[in-house]
């Protein structure tokens, strides 16, 4: 791991409900007040649209020095999006191994933010063996995986499902679990059962009551897609004609 805690370092009367959005978003606002911890190599945002968790996902990756139009770290502001307010003010309390990356020079950080939306543009500025545009949206997400996502550093992901089939959703699994055990770090907010199945993980609830920590089997969506798959009527009869 590289981070064990972020934390927001808020100017005097700053971050308060008052001061508008990002601050009026539970989740956000627990953040100000509480800090977040990390527990576990790899965590896990879930919660529903508009519960903040890309809002974090973005903030973290932008206080880490990753672009949050997406891509490498050696990129900075390669999109239109501004930098956010939250992400200029997200602080990191570092591991021993994460220190010289937190608080070194940006050109030492190493890690990936992937957004599902501008995955292929940000992709399309890498070296990689093969051309995103060549290939399904999906296959370029797995060759991002495969050769960037492979050395310590911090990965954060929004959304990466998105893309994905449920063998390619297994696969990225598979990369998660390989990049805990070399000493990365990889964040990642998400709606599938898939990916926050993986052994070991920390799951962080995002909604109305701010975040806590979840037990898989716990989950809503876990709940909902065991319940649509057992009996996908008694779903549909509500919004079917």
């Amino acid at each position: 791991m590289l981070i064990e805690r972020a934390y927001v370092d808020l100017p005097e009367g700053k971050g308060t409900a008052a001061d508008g959005w990002p601050w009026t978003v539970p989740c956000v606002r627990q953040l100000a007040a509480e800090g977040l911890t990390f527990r576990a190599p790899v965590t896990f945002l879930v919660g529903e649209n508009g519960s903040g968790k890309s809002t974090l996902a973005e903030a973290l990756a932008e206080a880490f020095g990753l672009d949050s139009h997406g891509g490498s770290a050696g990129y900075k502001y390669a999109g239109p999006r501004a930098p956010s307010e939250l992400g200029a003010l997200l602080r990191f309390d570092p591991t021993r191994a994460g220190r010289t990356m937190v608080r070194g020079p940006r050109t030492r950080r190493r890690g990936f933010f992937l957004r599902a939306e501008t995955a292929l543009d940000a992709l399309s500025r890498e070296r990689l063996t093969q051309a995103p545009g060549e290939m399904s949206h999906g296959e370029g997400f797995l060759l991002a995986f495969r050769e960037k996502f492979a050395q310590p550093g911090l990965y954060v992901m929004d959304e990466p499902e998105a893309a994905l089939s449920f063998s390619s959703c297994l696969q990225l699994v598979g990369l998660m679990d390989e990049l805990a055990a070399m000493g990365a770090q990889v964040i990642c907010a998400t709606h599938s059962p898939v990916l926050t199945a993986l052994p070991g993980a920390e799951i962080v609830e995002v909604g109305e009551h701010g975040m806590r920590a979840a037990d898989w089997a716990e989950l809503g969506l876990v709940d909902h897609w065991r319940r649509y798959l057992t009996d996908p009527r008694a779903y549909l009869r509500h919004v079917l004609a």
